[in-house]
């Protein structure tokens, strides 16, 4: 079931852009697709939902959007094969894809914000002083 994606490869070259960008769109339905049995093999359940992840899956993508060179987008193309594959290999652990798709390179955003409530502006300027 999850490793019905070793035998896909991304073909050498996309003749055109038009090409490309359906080889995009097959790539995101794959991944959206695989997205249940990911959410089982990692119990990512309690974390996230699948819909939230989809947001995700699609964000990346729509990172690259301004790509127009069809070779750079069957490149990128490749390394989210990679990654799909890698995923459902079970080559990552369940942190690892906590870390890079529920929680973002930003970190908990919540958390960074209730450390320094209960702070007076004394703490504030000690703390920040006092950090080599």
């Amino acid at each position: 079931m999850s490793f019905t994606l070793r035998s896909v490869k991304v073909p050498p070259n996309s003749a055109n852009l038009e090409e490309a960008r359906s080889r995009v769109f097959e790539f995101f339905k794959t991944a959206c697709r695989s997205l249940p049995s990911i959410m089982d093999m990692y119990n990512l359940d309690d974390v996230a939902s699948k819909s939230q992840l989809r947001s995700v899956i699609s964000s990346e993508i729509r990172k690259n959007s301004h790509v127009t060179n069809p070779k750079v987008i069957d490149m990128l193309l490749f390394k989210g094969t990679e990654d799909l594959n890698n995923i459902l290999e079970h080559a990552k652990q369940r942190h690892h894809i906590i870390g890079q798709y529920v929680v973002g390179p930003q970190g908990l955003v919540q958390d960074l914000d209730p450390k320094d409530r209960g702070m007076s502006n004394f703490l504030k300027n000690f703390y920040r002083s006092n950090y080599f």
